[in-house]
């Protein structure tokens, strides 16, 4: 199967997740009736759901850390298909927060696996795309499993609509557990390899600025229908719950291809952020003018999911090999600043703020998140341009110190030449001497034969003259001494 393909079917389980995760916050209602309680005691199942995906999921990750990848992908579905299946059959509140904290740890298992899965499937340079259409699954999850779950409640109760988000699961866990090829390179993070990426401080200011994104955007969309009836008077959440899911979409899908065009992640999930922080604090003044509330709906939709396309895109490009684990820390961090923000949402209800009032905190928190990101990547600038500075004095400091190795290695080397300089010396005075000695014999020799000479001179005269034997030829010798 080609990467597309396989792609194709890890977007299939997103769809799930995302129907299932985002459906609730119109069910909560129904939910409360059916079971006795508030609507802000009722959404604290959004927050049992979405604190197990980001507490319980790592731990199960942990221990399935030595599985395939489709290993951990197909036992998450199951887990999934389980819980949902026990959320409709749910009897009590307490049955209702338990399953759902079980299908918030099979979203966890899911959700991280499938995006490693995904890069890992196809070309460095389609790894945007890849992400976008993995999220884009589950925020298509919104636009048509949401408001399908609901027309299915509103006509059969909330019970038919998670059984429906159950069969959703049983498809997606047959085309994965079926068609999804090996995937090499993405098995699960461990454990201590998941929190052991909070060290570096780079994916520490990425994830931390996720967690100020979902406290904000996730948190709020728990109670989007009380806002919104307060904001506009809205009868049925449905068509605006379906806007904010188009927008969803279109944010996840353009944002890979944002980021595979521009090569700017950080900077791209910045401006995200402030535009997601400014279209929550219009939303409380859109009620004035009717169909005015859609045009922040569709914003934050559309920023809402889009931003954690370069969050992962950053994370997987930097870390390498410790790439799932600092995605699946990201995606534990979504999760739990959705908890955050649920349980901080239902208890300013509780407390008795107006609902129409609530969007203006969370614009605060995307706003800090924007600040907090700025200043940290500032720092962290500095950080790392004093800490290569600092690495080029060391180099320079070793250059010095070779430098003044090797002078004293030639010093040393002078030192030991100077002895046999000093020898050489004192062999060549000796030669000297000798040749003196030499010099002064052969004077004296040159002495000798000059007083020779006359010597000599004299005889050769005497037998020139008769008076020596040595200027007579034999013969004339013979004839003289003849008688």
């Amino acid at each position: 199967m080609g990467g597309t393909r396989a792609v194709a079917l890890l977007a299939l389980g997103s769809f799930a997740m995302g129907t299932d995760a985002y459906a609730m916050a119109g069910l909560l209602p129904d939910i409360g009736a059916d079971l006795q309680v508030s609507v802000s005691l009722a959404g604290q199942s959004v927050t049992a759901f979405t604190l197990c995906y980001a507490l319980a999921a790592p731990l199960f990750s942990a221990v399935l850390a030595r599985w395939g990848t489709r290993t951990v992908l197909v036992t998450a579905l199951v887990v999934f298909v389980v819980a949902n299946a026990g959320t409709a059959l749910a009897g009590s509140y307490a049955g209702l927060l338990g399953t759902r904290a079980l299908a918030g740890a099979g979203a966890g298992l899911f959700t991280p696996a499938a995006a490693t899965a995904a890069v890992a499937l196809v070309p460095p340079e389609r790894r945007g795309r890849a992400l976008g259409l993995v999220l884009g699954g589950m925020s298509a999850g919104t636009v048509l499993g949401v408001p399908l779950g609901l027309l299915v409640a509103a006509d059969s109760g909330w019970r038919t609509a998670l059984w429906l988000i159950t069969g959703l699961g049983v498809v997606a866990l047959a085309g994965v557990g079926t068609a999804l090829p090996p995937v090499c390179g993405a098995a699960a993070p461990s454990l201590r390899a998941r929190f052991g990426a909070l060290t570096r401080p780079r994916v520490a200011v990425v994830v931390a600025v996720t967690f100020t994104q979902t406290v904000a955007s996730l948190g709020l969309y728990t109670y989007l229908e009380p806002v919104l009836h307060r904001v506009a008077d809205v009868g049925s959440a449905v068509p605006y719950l379906w806007v904010w899911g188009i927008g969803g979409v279109c944010g996840s899908l353009l944002a890979g291809t944002l980021v595979d065009r521009t090569g700017r992640p950080a900077l791209l999930a910045v401006a995200l952020l402030g535009t997601l922080g400014a279209a929550l604090a219009l939303l409380p003044w859109t009620g004035t003018v009717p169909g005015l509330v859609l045009l922040p709906l569709i914003v934050w939709g559309a920023v809402g999911w889009a931003f954690v396309v370069p969050q992962q895109h950053r994370l997987l490009a930097r870390e390498g090999e410790g790439g799932a684990a600092a995605v699946g820390l990201n995606s534990s961090a979504t999760y739990l600043g959705g908890a955050v923000g649920s349980a901080l949402g239902g208890l300013a209800l509780a407390h008795g703020l107006d609902a129409r009032w609530l969007p203006l905190p969370a614009a605060g928190v995307a706003l800090a998140g924007v600040l907090f990101h700025l200043t940290a990547v500032r720092a962290l600038a500095r950080r790392e341009a004093g800490a290569g500075a600092g690495h080029r004095d060391i180099g320079i400091d070793r250059r010095d110190a070779g430098t003044e190795r090797r002078d004293t290695g030639a010093d040393r080397r002078d030192a030991g030449a100077e002895p046999r300089d000093a020898a050489t010396d004192r062999r060549d005075a000796a030669t000297d001497r000798r040749d003196a000695a030499t010099d002064r014999r052969d004077a004296a020799t040159d002495r000798r034969d000059a007083a020779t000479e006359p010597r000599d001179a004299a005889t050769d005269h005497r037998d020139k003259d008769g008076t020596g034997a040595a200027g007579v030829t034999a013969a004339e010798a013979l004839e003289r001494n003849t008688p």
